[in-house]
């Protein structure tokens, strides 16, 4: 990403800062155009004014003459020195003949004025330096051509003809020579490795003196060459000072900064461009700079470039201003009290993409100011055009909408705001950005929508949830982001929201299905899933929801996609009603019965009075421990059955190993269900009303299903009375896991659809049993409160 655009979402609020905000040095970036390098799409703008490209560059300013000129053909270029050449090995040829010309012309003036020396030479001069500008407008040839030396002798060129430029500017070809020498270095300086050694041979304070003194010029006289050469030094300047906050402190102690300032008020547009580039760069990250620049009343001109029709211009103020207000809370206040805010919320329409993107960066800064001004953004236009640029095609400039965006979205009011205005769903799409900075942006402008409850129904009815759970999050900030504007979203329906969003269910079929599907995968949407307030599951089985869910799983025409999420959206309705809480075998607690004799008389003879027939073999018993533990004992020993006068009662349908898991349940209340036994003594459990037994089966085959057993687990739970192993059956199916065992999806659809049906009655009887059982503890809390 570029420099200028690397800001990210912030949050104000300290609660939020280490989830909602991932700040990485946030800044506007350094400038481009006539201002800083800065790589944008693989491709670099440099502050000549040309966009390099691998093979080599394309003139933008073509409305000028000479630059187009000078980008054809670079003048009046002698094939004599090999310009057509254009190999590195041609390249370097051809810089070694222009060092030993101009080398030549230095000696040859050794004893003499090397001023009238060069301007003797003018012509020779010129054609020189045409070709070293020839040959850097390629970059591989940069390095060629700072190799050969070429580069301080054009430096020296620079500095020889400076030394009384006023006398000299009348010279025919001074101008020129000037002009082409600043283009050679704003050119060589692109390369940051190439920027010291300019400095190093003395030119920043030559181009600066050039700037000063086109800076004294009446605004009416500098136009035409003069303008030219004016600017190609403040593109120089540019090039050099970027991400080199040392010559950023040396033009302003070379008093370089004062006449940029001054020739912003010039009458030339490109001129204007080029200083404000210049200006924006020497104020990126440099706090002694951006002072000066406020101090030399820059602020009331660079406003007033915001209004400028010239996109170029404004977009270079708008960059500026961004740069001076990065993390300068004092600079911002001045800035809008100049009047900045409603001509930047202006440019969000402006038909200059790079212009838009400032602009949307430098509200997002603006809205930190104070707490009102977020809600003055807004009031004042720009959120639509804001919310209009996250459809763009240009990535940067949608990732900077989104922190717009998220910055108002602090706001309470904005909130709703965004949403009202069809701002949810673009940020929604925006999740599945292969960019990380702008799926973070979108993301923590969800997260501030998430925080208004009226909000609540729109993420459901636009089907949020679901796009939230499907997309692919990359940075861990965006996925802390999203987990909190879900867990917002989740406590939200404690409130009152949930009826409104309940009464809207009864729209269309399609409405019907997304708010069902998204209900309920908002439930359980943080792991792991936990039971939530009945008072939420009452409503949700009252206006049908599951069913809603049910008809969708159960329904064979509906796309497999959809059967899988309302599948996984049951399943959570289930989750959060609480039906199917884990029962942990060590947490099952043994029942309190009248007698609880201990393992220490399990089939032990001494004491015994009843005697079993297993397999053929002999266990031993206590009528009283097997009557406190069993009804059909209790019954059996109490009632007029012959086994109670028996001295032995024979059980033929029970193996050894079940009989006496089920003895030793009684004996102790509880026993190691083992996985090869689990469905016997789940059987024989129910045969003899051990209900605590029953629990106990019923955990450990849920704790061993598989895809290849779960219908018959579930045919098992019908039949002997266990609604525990039939809902983990059906969440099991709901949730996926069997799917794949069933090539044919009729076979499948047969299966769910009468497990599902079963899911229903049991919520049903689950919540009626809770809410009595919530009635019966209030009425007791308030007869103790009345004791």
């Amino acid at each position: 990403m570029s420099r200028r655009q690397s800001r990210r979402g912030e949050s104000e609020r300290e609660v939020d800062t280490r989830v909602a905000r991932q700040e990485q040095a946030p800044s506007s970036g350094e400038g481009s155009g006539t201002r800083e390098c800065t790589q944008l799409n693989g491709q670099r703008e440099t502050a000549a004014g040309v966009k390099r490209k691998k093979g080599g560059i394309d003139m933008v300013r073509v409305d000028d003459t000479m630059d187009v000129e000078v980008a054809r053909n670079g003048g009046e270029v002698n094939d004599d020195l090999g310009s057509k050449d254009k190999s590195k090995a041609g390249i370097a040829k051809r810089a070694k003949k222009v060092v030993e010309g101009l080398s030549a012309i230095f000696d040859n003036g050794v004893s003499r004025n090397m001023e009238d020396v060069i301007v003797e030479n003018m012509v020779c001069v010129r054609r020189y330096v045409k070709h070293v500008l020839d040959m850097c407008k390629m970059e591989t040839h940069l390095d060629v051509v700072a190799e050969s030396g070429a580069v301080e002798l054009v430096i020296r060129v620079m500095r020889v003809i400076n030394k009384n430029p006023v006398e000299r500017q009348t010279v025919q070809g001074f101008e020129e020579l000037e002009r082409d020498v600043g283009f050679v270095l704003g050119l060589m300086a692109i390369k940051v490795e190439h920027q010291q050694a300019i400095c190093d041979a003395g030119a920043l304070p030559t181009l600066v003196g050039i700037v000063r003194r086109y800076s004294e010029f009446d605004r009416s006289e500098l136009i035409g060459l003069s303008a030219q050469t004016c600017r190609r030094a403040s593109d120089a300047i540019t090039n050099l000072a970027h991400e080199n906050n040392g010559v950023k402190n040396m033009v302003r102690e070379e008093d370089g900064v004062r006449p940029l300032v001054y020739l912003l008020e010039s009458n030339d547009p490109k001129v204007q461009r080029a200083v404000a580039g210049t200006l924006r760069t020497l104020a990126f990250k440099n706090e002694e700079n951006k002072d000066l620049i406020v101090h030399l009343n820059a602020l009331p001109l660079l406003v007033q470039m915001l209004r400028s029709d010239d996109s170029s211009i404004h977009y270079e103020a708008v960059g500026v201003i961004g740069n001076l207000v990065h993390s300068s809370q004092h600079i911002k206040i001045k800035v809008l009290n100049e009047g900045a805010l409603q001509p930047v919320i202006d440019l969000l329409s402006s038909p200059c993409p790079d212009s838009q993107r400032e602009a949307a960066l430098l509200l997002g800064q603006f809205a930190t100011v104070e707490s009102d001004f977020k809600c003055r953004i807004a009031q004042r236009g720009a959120v639509p055009p804001l919310i209009a640029m996250l459809s763009n095609r240009d990535c940067q400039l949608k990732e900077m909408a989104a922190f717009a965006l998220g910055r108002l979205a602090q706001n309470k009011d904005n909130q709703a705001g965004i949403v009202a205005m069809g701002g949810l769903k673009p940020l929604l799409s925006l999740l599945d950005s292969e960019q990380p900075n702008l799926q973070h942006n979108a993301a923590f402008a969800l997260y501030g929508l998430s925080e208004n409850e009226d909000n609540l129904i729109h993420f459901i009815r636009d089907g949020a949830i679901q796009i939230i759970q499907e997309c692919d999050l990359g940075p861990q900030a965006s996925r802390d982001c999203v987990q909190k504007m879900t867990r917002r979203l989740q406590d939200k329906l404690t409130g009152d929201v949930l009826p409104q969003l309940l009464y809207v269910f009864k729209g269309s079929q399609r409405e019907r299905d997304t708010i069902a599907i998204n209900l309920g995968l908002l439930l359980c949407a943080i792991e792991p899933p936990l039971p939530g307030p009945i008072s939420v599951t009452s409503k949700l089985v009252k206006k049908g929801v599951h069913k809603a869910l049910a008809d969708i799983v159960c329904e064979v025409s509906v796309p497999e996609d959809k059967h899988v999420v309302a599948s996984r959206a049951l399943a959570n309705v289930a989750h959060y009603s609480g039906i199917t809480v884990p029962r942990q075998i060590n947490g099952i607690q043994p029942p309190e019965p009248d007698v609880f004799l201990g393992e220490q008389y399990l089939n032990k003879k001494p004491l015994s009075d009843v005697i079993f027939l297993v397999e053929g073999k002999e266990f031993y018993a206590h009528k009283i421990a097997l009557q406190a533990g069993s009804e059909v004992f209790k019954s059996m020993f109490e009632g007029n059955y012959k086994e109670k006068e028996a001295d032995s009662i024979p059980i033929p349908n029970i193996r050894w190993p079940v009989f006496e898991a089920m003895m030793r349940c009684l004996y102790t209340g509880t026993v190691e269900v083992k996985p090869d036994i689990a469905q016997e003594l789940l059987e024989a459990a129910d045969q003899y009303m051990i209900e605590n037994l029953k629990s106990l089966c019923q955990v450990a085959i849920t704790e061993e299903l598989t895809s290849e057993n779960v219908s018959a687990a579930f045919d098992l739970a019908e039949a002997y009375d266990a609604p525990e192993l039939a809902t983990a059956c059906v969440v099991f199916c709901l949730e996926g896991y069997a799917a794949a065992l069933y090539e044919n999806r009729r076979s499948y659809n047969k299966l769910i659809q009468r497990m599902t049906k079963r899911l229903v009655q049991l919520l049903e009887s689950y919540v009626e049993d809770r809410l009595e059982s919530q009635d019966t503890s209030e009425d007791d809390d308030l007869e103790l409160m009345e004791d």
